[in-house]
């Protein structure tokens, strides 16, 4: 157990004392301020990596070789670690999933290969191999899902894609050679470049758009209608992270891997980070559920929470849900890369045996979830379960 983990299981066991002893309890209306002023942090800093991302993606464009090319994958892997907390901001018809949300061209999963560029065997497949296909960013986003849920044409996972290339390998990720990138070494070289180029101002839009949905000391936008919500806003609060932990976390991105055993269902299978998704979705429910959030920068956004919201009602139910859900970060670290490798075997392998455990507890803790809504009020609750 590390020490971070045992810091925030000690703050649970306080926290729940502090308020048994009579401390004053957060109104709802502080918890939706402090939670929109999170979930605006965190979508800054997902913008911040990206931006950073997109500047080494232009240099690697702009001079593909080994060494630019390993530089924008690094790029990715950072911004990913940012982007993947904010997926506790989802699931209850917010600005990243509603009619008009952004959430299917952002994150989009599993692609199909096929869809954006050659694979192995078919060298002609995709869009970047289809001249007549105009590369802008409003094609992009009208290609995207037509067709089929697995048509991916924008996202993190088309930008990893492009990156990494297919993953063939059985120990490592894909590995794409720069020279894709490179006119006279491969087909299409000049559109490969212009794709990734799009793609990523594409995504870059989107995280501003959520950065504005989410703004301070704006009148009307969502956060605005969000901060004067009361108890239904904590509703969605909720429903967000016991979605996630259930329906989307350990069921579509664990159990579904578990069940095949395949790799192509793997979230991040381009680039072999399934590992790291898991453990930062499991953080930006942590982050939510005890109102702290770390910055880019070193900063710490803290405030009223649900933990104290939720034990000034039943203090023994909300030490419980904040130690599975400390758990179920400590089960994700423990996950090892590549994935498509700790799935394999048999139930006692040590691998599945990781994941299992990760599972187990995000389960517990979606349970724990409801538990803790009914305790403060909230009786119409529905969280996303697994397909």
């Amino acid at each position: 157990m590390t020490f971070k983990r045992v810091r925030f299981t000690l703050a649970a066991l306080l926290l729940g004392v502090s308020l048994q002893a009579g401390a004053q309890a957060p109104t709802p209306e502080a918890v939706n301020r402090n939670y929109a002023e999170i979930v605006h942090a965190s979508y800054q800093d997902s913008l911040t990596s990206a931006l950073q991302m997109q500047e080494a993606i232009q240099a690697f464009v702009a001079a593909p070789s080994e060494s630019s090319q390993q530089a924008a994958r690094q790029a990715w892997l950072a911004a990913r670690e940012w982007y993947g907390q904010t997926e506790a901001y989802r699931f209850y018809s917010g600005p990243i999933d509603d009619e008009s949300g952004p959430e299917g061209r952002l994150n989009a999963w599993p692609l199909d290969e096929a869809y954006v560029d050659y694979v192995k065997g078919r060298a002609d497949a995709g869009i970047i191999n289809k001249p007549s296909v105009t590369i802008t960013k409003a094609e992009l986003s009208r290609l995207n899902e037509r067709g089929g849920e697995e048509n991916i044409a924008a996202g993190w996972h088309a930008i990893e894609f492009l990156l990494w290339g297919q993953d063939l390998s059985a120990t490592g990720p894909g590995n794409r050679s720069y020279e894709d990138f490179v006119d006279g070494k491969a087909a299409h070289a000049d559109r490969r470049r212009q794709y990734l180029l799009t793609a990523t101002e594409l995504l870059i839009d989107d995280l501003r758009y959520l950065g504005r949905a989410w703004a301070p000391d704006a009148l009307s936008n969502y956060r605005a209608r969000f901060e004067r919500g009361g108890l239904e806003s904590v509703r969605k609060i909720i429903i967000g992270l016991g979605s996630l932990s259930r329906g989307e976390l350990a069921g579509e991105r664990l159990e579904v891997a578990m069940n095949t055993q395949d790799q192509e269902d793997e979230h991040s299978c381009f680039s072999d980070n399934t590992h790291r998704d898991a453990v930062t979705n499991a953080k930006g429910i942590e982050n939510v559920w005890f109102g702290r959030y770390r910055r880019l920068d070193g900063s710490l956004v803290q405030g009223a929470s649900l933990a104290e919201l939720v034990a000034a009602a039943n203090p023994a139910l909300a030490r419980r849900v904040g130690e599975q859900i400390s758990a179920s970060v400590q089960a994700a670290e423990a996950i090892q890369a590549p994935f498509d490798r700790e799935v394999i075997g048999s139930s006692s392998a040590p691998g599945r045996l990781r994941i299992q455990k990760t599972i187990d507890a995000l389960v517990a803790q979606s349970k724990g979830l409801v538990e803790a809504a009914a305790a403060i009020g909230i009786t119409r609750l529905t969280l996303s379960a697994p397909k």
